[in-house]
């Protein structure tokens, strides 16, 4: 029998779900304080960097380095997926659009991962995962029409183009996010939590280097920008990345990604306290829409 048929979540992976949930709601206003001063590419870069060299010392401590060694091509290219585009196109679009908004788009991952998985691995859809999928891209398009075209209050960019191209940006990194767990499922089921979360970040890192070097600040971006790359590199992606793939490895893939609809309510808050940000109501009740067709084309709901 195989160890992801004999797995059982375990007591205490709901502290590794809330606490998820917090860390990576913060990463939208913290890529926006480091994005604002270094770039995307460069926040991606120094991201992924930091949690890279936070994660490798603790990888070898617990001998799992022969692991990464055996499977290095595997997590290495996983990173790129996983970490390096998602992590440039997130930085980008809150450089656009609200950082609630943002996150409201994030939660669509298991929606898009589920289509993902659908078609690549031939899950199974019955009518309400089917109708999730319906109910999901509805009102994910209801959402990215409504708040480029009648509330630009809620966005701190007023050009209708640079929202769209910020949504499109949100999108394009869900759908990595998606591919990426097909991938986590199909390929690395078994991988110990601390080897995939360092590879992914080394993998990420080697991706964006050239990148980010060429678009470096020509000035020193300020304290203020070092504070929020920092915490974004060992908090919301060091430290978060080894408590997802340990809630994988507990939970299951399909109880870990819905964390994601934890993300929007920390987003939201941080974005309304320490930036000011406007929450629409029409804005929440289309994000709870799309949560809805999400949670649906999951099958976390109904239950048979």
């Amino acid at each position: 029998m195989s160890a992801q048929a004999t797995r059982q979540p375990t007591t205490d992976w709901r502290t590794d779900y809330v606490l998820l949930g917090a860390l990576w709601g913060a990463s939208f206003l913290l890529m926006r304080m480091g994005a604002a001063e270094f770039g995307p590419l460069a926040t991606a870069w120094l991201r992924v960097l930091i949690a890279a060299l936070m994660l490798l010392p603790l990888m070898m401590w617990q001998g799992q380095l022969c692991v990464f060694k055996a499977h290095w091509k595997l997590v290495l290219g996983f990173g790129i997926i996983n970490s390096a585009l998602p992590f440039a196109l997130y930085a980008y679009a809150v450089m656009h659009i609200s950082t609630g908004l943002s996150a409201i788009l994030n939660a669509s991952v298991p929606l898009f991962a589920a289509l993902v998985a659908w078609i690549w691995l031939g899950d199974r859809l019955n009518r309400w995962r089917f109708a999730g999928l319906i109910i999901g891209f509805v009102g994910v398009s209801l959402l990215a029409n409504n708040q480029t075209s009648f509330h630009n209050t809620a966005n701190p960019d007023a050009s209708p183009l640079g929202q769209h191209m910020a949504i499109a940006a949100c999108l394009l990194a869900v759908i990595c996010y998606a591919l990426a767990g097909s991938f986590n499922k199909k390929y690395m089921t078994d991988m110990p939590p601390l080897v995939s979360a360092t590879g992914s970040q080394i993998g990420a890192s080697i991706a964006l280097t050239l990148p980010a070097l060429l678009t470096l600040p020509e000035t020193m971006p300020s304290a203020k920008a070092w504070l929020g790359i920092l915490m974004l590199g060992v908090a919301c992606t060091g430290i978060a990345y080894f408590l997802f793939f340990r809630l994988v490895h507990q939970a299951g893939p399909s109880k870990a990604l819905t964390v994601t609809f934890l993300i929007p309510v920390f987003a939201l808050v941080y974005g309304v306290i320490f930036l000011g940000e406007t929450v629409t109501l029409i804005m929440v009740l289309l994000g709870m829409l799309v949560i809805l067709g999400t949670a649906l084309s999951s099958g976390l709901f109904p239950k048979k």
